[in-house]
């Protein structure tokens, strides 16, 4: 089964990582929660979900992991403010391992400036940050390009993940 890590950080999308976890684990595959320190607590912005940071940044590779999944929230535009979380994502891309990115997730992929040509959704307030990254937003619950699975908001969750456990197979 793949191991899939998690990138997160405080004032994450409580249900767009939640959902998604629970279903991946369900399914038998491993998640690690990597954030900038390990051992602390982050909390979801919605429902002050608790959720402990497995691995630092610096003490894990993208080499450790099949797949990554990055939930939205503020989560993205806080993580992307660190280069060793910009670089993690990169990497994934780089070596085309399934990506799973929901809503403001993209914001992380635009730092990392891995959208050029690609296709992808997400929330309705970074659609222009989207397009002058040079991908092409669709407006749909789910889009699958190459090894990119994306979804604009909660309500995508479904699709979401059956297209992410598509690609773990």
């Amino acid at each position: 089964m793949a191991k899939i890590a998690a990138i997160l950080e405080d004032m994450f999308e409580d249900v767009e990582f939640t959902k998604p976890v629970k279903k991946f684990k369900n399914a038998g595959h491993e998640v690690t929660v990597v954030s900038i320190r390990s051992g602390r607590a982050l909390t979801g912005k919605k429902k002050g979900t608790k959720v402990k940071v497995d691995l630092s940044l610096k003490n894990t590779s993208p080499d450790d992991f099949d797949a990554l999944l990055i939930p939205g929230g503020y989560s993205p535009d806080k993580l992307r403010a660190h280069q060793n979380a910009v670089d993690f994502v990169k990497e994934f891309m780089t070596k085309n391992k399934p990506v799973f990115s929901i809503c403001h997730g993209p914001q992380l992929l635009i730092t990392a400036q891995v959208l050029e040509g690609r296709k992808i959704t997400g929330w309705k307030s970074i659609i222009q940050d989207i397009k002058n990254a040079g991908a092409e937003f669709k407006d749909q619950e789910v889009v699958v390009d190459d090894n990119l699975v994306s979804s604009r908001n909660p309500g995508d969750i479904p699709a979401f993940v059956r297209e992410s456990l598509k690609k773990l197979k």
